[in-house]
């Protein structure tokens, strides 16, 4: 009997023991992060986070960019939230986004740098030394290179040839035109970038672009946000994101075999394309210090060719949407096409001057199709005082450019596609509320490559093809939301018009 007392004595005593140093444990790393996550004085207002996980559940990644708009009533267009170990500062309101990026644009001039990013650095969040060179030679690649001697509006132009063919060939059946349209427009980069197109037949280069676009999505989906939530455990657990890494080394060693290629055949006195290009660079002074070395090569050629594809494609893509949607308005389009370039001649960008309708159109679709929401993101990089609040060093910043897109003292009527918000009395008129490229220094560097992809390829297509929905299917205006905002996937059909 003693030794039973005994027994259940000690048992209790250490399942006491346990449930104390459990108790302990959770309480110290409670206040741990409760201390971690005390804001300074004067810090943006924003919703009430949970311990660890901070806002991170109440932000549904599907539609991430709608609930952040409940927010901005809420607290205002400055306001916080805490992405798992983040902190995260939203800016709303156009006065805000030109002060950020023009007076302070400075503290603001560094890219966030994500833990998926981390994995997979290039051009796009460089920072420093690295980004003034990377982007000096990617400027210079994009102004110098087409496809052998050919500009560039002439390579836009070949390559229109080759899509209208393509979707001529499916003779008028319903088709899904993403393929299609992705292929298209990453032969332009590919051009810049490899000095070489590829057949819409390759099966290997069609493998790499759904490659691309799976990585896409998973970058901006639930999995991806929960490794840049919670790097430390999710690298070490199965999932979804680890596809991004396994995506993102087969698109290297694709760009690494090219960079071989490359290495074999090239003259430096004759640099074909950007590849050639960054091998000079490589090949200078061995012992300044320098970002040109082949990793960076592999991994800025990559984003090149991601931000070359993915983004104008996807606008292309809402574009054909909205045709379909809104056939008066197509109708429009094509009659201004008509009496401007003809059935036959093929469309220039000089003719882009004598078309304000065709051109409000096109940036009707960016501003609708809303493609990247948020902007990229941005880290302050000094403490700094803005509109009135605190914000720390290291803080990442949220353009919100849905709010701004969609704001109704900027546009008449901002939840309805309308072409004439880019029109005064007949004329395209720009609009100052309208960035889709992001503005100051860390503006898209393709800026000027995509609205002259966007406007030949669509009025290309306008002008050979009328685009209408299938015969008894509906038309859906619903997005997937990833790294960028691309529509679902899709059907119509492509009826020739000459």
């Amino acid at each position: 009997m003693i030794m039973f007392l005994s027994s259940l004595v000690t048992t209790f005593w250490e399942a006491l023991h346990l449930k104390t140093l459990v108790l302990a444990v959770v309480t110290f790393l409670f206040l741990i992060n409760i201390l971690r996550s005390r804001h300074p004085k004067n810090y943006p207002p924003g919703p009430w986070r949970l311990p660890f996980v901070g806002n991170f559940f109440q932000i549904d990644t599907k539609q991430t960019h709608l609930v952040l708009q409940q927010f901005v009533k809420k607290y205002g267009n400055v306001f916080s939230l805490e992405l798992g170990q983040s902190p995260v500062v939203v800016v709303s309101g156009l006065p805000l986004i030109k002060e950020m990026f023009t007076h302070l644009d400075q503290n603001f001039v560094n890219r966030f740098m994500t833990p998926v990013r981390e994995r997979i650095t290039g051009l796009v969040v460089s920072n420093g030394q690295t980004w003034k060179e990377q982007r000096r030679l990617a400027l210079m690649a994009l102004r110098n290179f087409g496809l052998g001697k050919k500009s560039l509006e002439e390579r836009i132009q070949e390559e229109t040839h080759h899509l209208v063919e393509a979707i001529r060939e499916e003779g008028g059946q319903p088709f899904n035109p993403h393929l299609k349209l992705i292929n298209a427009v990453s032969n332009i980069i590919c051009s810049v970038t490899f000095g070489e197109r590829f057949d819409y037949e390759d099966c290997q280069f069609q493998e790499l672009l759904q490659l691309l676009d799976e990585t896409m999505h998973l970058m901006g989906s639930s999995a991806g946000q929960l490794y840049n939530g919670f790097p430390c455990i999710m690298k070490y657990l199965p999932g979804p994101h680890q596809k991004i890494f396994r995506n993102w080394g087969k698109l290297k060693l694709f760009v690494s075999h090219i960079v071989k290629k490359h290495e074999k055949d090239w003259n430096p006195d004759e640099p074909r394309d950007f590849i050639d290009a960054f091998l000079i660079e490589m090949q200078k002074d061995p012992d300044r210090t320098t970002s040109f070395n082949e990793e960076n090569l592999i991994s800025t050629t990559l984003d090149l060719f991601l931000g070359g594809t993915e983004t104008t494609s996807s606008t292309l893509r809402w574009a054909l949407l909205y045709m379909s949607s809104y056939p008066e308005i197509q109708e429009n389009v094509q009659a201004e096409i008509d009496r401007v370039i003809g059935h036959k001649r093929q469309v220039s960008l000089s003719d882009r001057e004598s078309m304000p309708y065709t051109n409000a159109v096109i940036h009707e679709v960016q501003r609708m199709g809303n493609i990247v929401p948020l902007n990229s993101s941005r880290e302050v990089t000094v403490d700094t005082k803005f509109n009135g609040f605190h914000l720390p060093k290291g803080t990442m910043i949220l353009t919100n450019l849905t709010a701004l897109h969609r704001d109704p003292k900027e546009w008449a009527t901002p939840e309805v596609f309308n072409p004439e918000h880019f029109l005064e009395n007949g004329q395209f008129k720009k609009r100052e509320s309208f960035l889709p490229f992001s503005m100051g220094k860390r503006a898209c560097l393709g800026e000027q490559l995509a609205k002259s992809e966007l406007f030949i390829f669509f009025s290309a297509l306008m002008q050979k093809f009328t685009f209408k929905p299938p015969i008894n299917e509906k038309l859906s205006l619903k997005f997937r939301m990833g790294l960028i905002l691309s529509p679902a996937s899709y059907r119509i059909c492509a009826i020739p018009r000459v």
